[in-house]
């Protein structure tokens, strides 16, 4: 008696038409077939998304990374292999590591940002410090030139703060050119003095 034929009944989806066969669709996906590929990603894409989203718990990202998980499995498709797991298993352990890498890259990302705001906040503080030290420093001077005579103080503000020569200055102040050096020497030791400069 010739065999009977053994009739094995496909699963069937929920609307009543046939699950596909995935390691079939694997096999001509790795061939190159994009309607294989399209038929793929319809039956699994819901399963990778929702296993991503709980993962990654962002809508969006969650999105990029299933697309992400599908171009691999485009690219990687050759290198799968039946003999060592379940098509579905490959694939959704491909997607929790790269949700698992997304969560990963962005805690880095806020970690990065993070350190970079301490870092902003300590330099914008440390701005307003020297400001501040600045202004203190500029008040004490300030208040030190008042120490001196006319002539120091004036030859000093044209020297420092002018920044005109000693030739320059004696000109403007109509004073010989010794004049000026010997109240600018002398004014600059009054105030190392009355600032506590050290003589070192």
């Amino acid at each position: 008696m010739p065999a009977r034929e053994t009739v094995v009944s496909m699963p069937e989806k929920s609307n009543g038409t046939p699950a596909p066969d995935l390691d079939d669709l694997m096999a001509r996906v790795a061939r190159g077939d994009q309607e294989a590929f399209g038929r793929l990603y319809d039956a699994l894409a819901p399963l990778v998304h929702g296993l991503v989203l709980r993962v990654v718990r962002d809508p969006a990202q969650s999105e990029e990374v299933t697309q992400e998980v599908f171009l691999e499995v485009w690219q990687q498709a050759r290198r799968f292999d039946a003999d060592r797991g379940r098509v579905r298993a490959w694939i959704t352990v491909m997607a929790h590591r790269r949700a698992v890498d997304r969560v990963r890259a962005a805690q880095a990302a806020t970690d990065r940002d993070l350190r970079q705001g301490i870092r902003d906040y300590r330099e914008s503080y440390d701005d307003v410090e020297h400001t501040v030290e600045v202004a203190l420093e500029s008040e004490r001077v300030n208040m030190a030139l008042e120490s001196l005579t006319d002539v120091q103080r004036q030859a000093i503000r044209l020297a420092y703060y002018g920044g005109y020569t000693y030739g320059e200055v004696a000109e403007t102040l109509g004073l010989p050119l010794g004049t000026v050096k010997t109240r600018i020497r002398d004014g600059m030791i009054r105030l190392r003095d009355v600032l506590g400069v050290s003589h070192g």
